[in-house]
């Protein structure tokens, strides 16, 4: 048995009897307007991020160029083939040479311009921390309005991961000058495209 076995074993076996219930999750007044596509884009680019409709008759046209220019693409979408396949990947740091990656959000979150996604949206879950650029898809209908109606989705009690994002790696530690890109994707580019096959 391996240490992590071990430790895994001994947290199960001493686990408290009882059903703990998470507490109530409070409704608080939205901050934000009805136009949710509208508040979500303006949040987003207050934190780097960008936001882009879809192309016609091309629905990926607004990040085109940003493709074009990749020499390795990591696409967790069927809207785009990349040249990198995920399914592949044996080990998480093998996506270290990743210059974009294509994946899709469960869904948005209008008050903060956060989007979500679970180990099903990512396929390796390193991908979004280890793409130089992160293209991610949005359905403008699956934008929410608060961050408290967020947890009410069922992503967060069907899933083994989940985590939010709001624009691409930032910090402002070094000197007090704000650097994108420091710790994770360099810019984050949220595509609004109708999801085709409605999410289960």
């Amino acid at each position: 048995m391996t240490s992590r076995e071990t430790t895994l074993a001994a947290i199960r076996a001493n686990r408290p009897k009882g059903d703990f219930p998470l507490p109530a999750l409070p409704a608080f007044a939205p901050l934000v307007g009805a136009d949710l596509v509208e508040e979500f884009g303006e949040r987003l680019k207050r934190m780097g991020g960008r936001i882009e409709k879809a192309g016609d008759p091309d629905p990926l046209a607004p990040v085109r160029q940003r493709l074009d220019c990749a020499n390795v693409i990591a696409s967790a979408v069927p809207e785009i083939m990349g040249n990198r396949d995920l399914a592949a990947v044996a080990k998480p740091a093998d996506l270290e040479d990743v210059d974009v990656a294509v994946v899709r959000a469960a869904f948005g979150i209008a008050e903060s311009g956060s989007v979500l996604f679970t180990e099903r949206e990512l396929i390796v879950n390193s991908v979004a921390y280890l793409a130089q650029h992160l293209i991610v898809l949005l359905d403008p209908a699956e934008i929410v309005d608060t961050v408290q109606a967020a947890y009410h989705r069922p992503e967060f009690a069907d899933s083994a991961y989940a985590v939010l994002h709001t624009g691409p790696s930032a910090t402002a530690d070094i000197e007090g000058v704000l650097i994108h890109g420091a710790q994770g994707v360099r810019s984050l580019t949220v595509v609004l495209l109708q999801r085709k096959i409605k999410a289960a």
